[in-house]
């Protein structure tokens, strides 16, 4: 059963960046057709797709957060890390990872979904 958790830190104050990594156990970021991507949600906005890295490494971004948002991983520890620059009291959300075994950016074919953390930007 493939788990993914969130890590980070609660608070960010503004213009600093944002970094969340996702641990991601029974099974691994590199199998193929594999997709890893970052969701939030915010009061108000609800749900918004961030961006994603393929099991290839391959990225692909919101065109609004592209020039903010980047993703890597570290496929020796089988995480996938966010970081999104210049942040404002607007970033402040609640942030997934998750994966999904097709490629796509519709939210609802993600198949696996961490716990969510808790973002919070105040000066």
């Amino acid at each position: 059963q493939v788990q993914l958790q969130e890590s980070g830190p609660g608070l960010v104050k503004p213009s600093q960046t944002l970094s969340l990594t996702c641990t991601v156990s029974g099974g691994s970021i590199t199998n193929n057709f594999h997709y890893w991507g970052w969701i939030r949600h915010s009061p108000g906005k609800g749900l918004e797709w961030m961006g994603r890295i393929s099991y290839s490494g391959l990225t692909y971004y919101k065109p609004s957060l592209e020039s903010r948002t980047s993703i890597s991983r570290d496929t020796s520890r089988n995480q996938f890390t966010l970081q999104l620059s210049s942040v404002t009291p607007e970033d402040t959300a609640v942030y997934y990872c998750a994966g999904r075994r097709t490629a796509g950016r519709l939210i609802r074919g993600y198949d696996y979904w961490g716990q969510g953390a808790q973002v919070t930007v105040v000066s």
